[in-house]
């Protein structure tokens, strides 16, 4: 019952697909591409293709993740499902596991504790914790995507934050689609493949006295409420752009498309506060990163192939975890180029 431990670490325990830097600016030629009702991938276009890391003649073949994406969205991974049935581990995306050193009786009495958990301290209103023109833009996205309910009016900025913005993704005909590891799972069970999830463990010791810290503890969440405010506003429409350009493998459109994601901010908000901190909830987005590079490098000397998953943007970041792996001495490729043998495309199954 991780996520009954501790629902103030939403932003820690995220889809790592979530995860991102800030972005730049939007273009007007950007912000009016067309929204598709359902993204349709052929055997033609079967994603963004493989990175490859090699040193020597093992390989690690790397997929990158998009999320959102639309809700319809059908994603022929045969490519995917054939690098999977020739490796001997799949490494799935990283993730943060939050859990506490209480037993099954321990846990359904926690669930008292966790009433109002979303509230502002004080039981202060959404309208008095946040600046006037933040409270109006609020108003009119919350009228449009959520509608007449008060709920989320109690509710902490980061905590009616996340709750618009998932209602806007419904309105948008997105989801947080977990299609690709799904189809990622199930070929790795088809084909007898072990599968490896790099973690982050944080243990919480005194569950019951950090919700308790938690209820009465202001939270640093403005600029995780404004961004999502402005991602809202913003980047509805180039989710579906950003999704279309992953289907179709165009590397170039992911790299010009900008990206603004608030769950930084959201994230920062849960880790910097001083209950956090006591807490050892710290620098995760380097434990996250440094959990995966080890489980990776760890693959590429016990395996002959491996494949595994990361979030697109750290795979096409000039600084992001690839960076990492040349530096070690891997060789990198990009989808597109040419193994040795000429024979083969990067994804190395054509």
């Amino acid at each position: 019952m991780r996520h009954a431990v501790l629902v103030c670490v939403l932003a820690l325990s995220a889809p790592p697909s979530l995860f991102a830097q800030d972005a730049a600016s939007e273009s007007s030629a950007i912000a009016s591409v067309t929204q598709l009702d359902t993204l349709v991938v052929s055997g033609v276009q079967p994603g963004p293709g493989m990175w490859k890391v090699s040193k020597g003649d093992h390989v690690l073949w790397v997929l990158g993740t998009l999320s959102p994406l639309p809700k319809k969205i059908e994603w022929q991974a045969h490519e995917v499902e054939a690098a999977i049935a020739q490796s001997q581990e799949v490494l799935a995306s990283p993730e943060v596991a939050v859990s506490a050193n209480v037993g099954f009786f321990g846990q359904l009495a926690l669930l008292p504790s966790l009433i109002g958990i979303r509230k502002n301290p004080d039981d202060a209103s959404l309208e008095q914790v946040v600046p006037p023109e933040l409270y109006a833009r609020w108003s009119v996205l919350k009228g449009k995507y959520i509608g007449r309910s008060n709920k989320v009016e109690k509710w902490r900025p980061i905590f009616a934050a996340l709750e618009l913005y998932e209602a806007a993704l419904e309105k948008a005909g997105l989801a947080d689609s977990g299609i690709v590891q799904k189809k990622v799972k199930a070929a790795a069970k088809r084909a007898h493949v072990v599968t490896t999830t790099p973690r982050v463990e944080l243990v919480i010791d005194e569950p019951k006295a950090t919700l308790k810290e938690f209820k009465s503890t202001p939270l640093n969440d403005l600029d995780c409420f404004r961004k999502t405010l402005d991602r809202i506003d913003t980047d509805l429409g180039t989710m579906t752009a950003r999704a279309n350009a992953w289907a179709t493998g165009d590397l170039d459109a992911l790299r010009k498309l900008p990206y603004t994601d608030q769950m930084t901010a959201c994230r920062a908000a849960i880790t910097e506060a001083n209950l956090a901190r006591k807490r050892g909830m710290t620098d995760v987005d380097t434990r996250i990163e440094k959990a995966w590079l080890d489980a990776a490098s760890a693959a590429l000397v016990k395996n002959q192939v491996t494949f595994a998953m990361l979030p697109i943007r750290h795979l096409l970041a000039a600084d992001g975890y690839l960076s990492r792996l040349r530096t070690q001495g891997y060789a990198v490729e990009e989808p597109g180029a040419l193994v040795e043998d000429g024979a083969e495309t990067q994804s190395g199954t054509r």
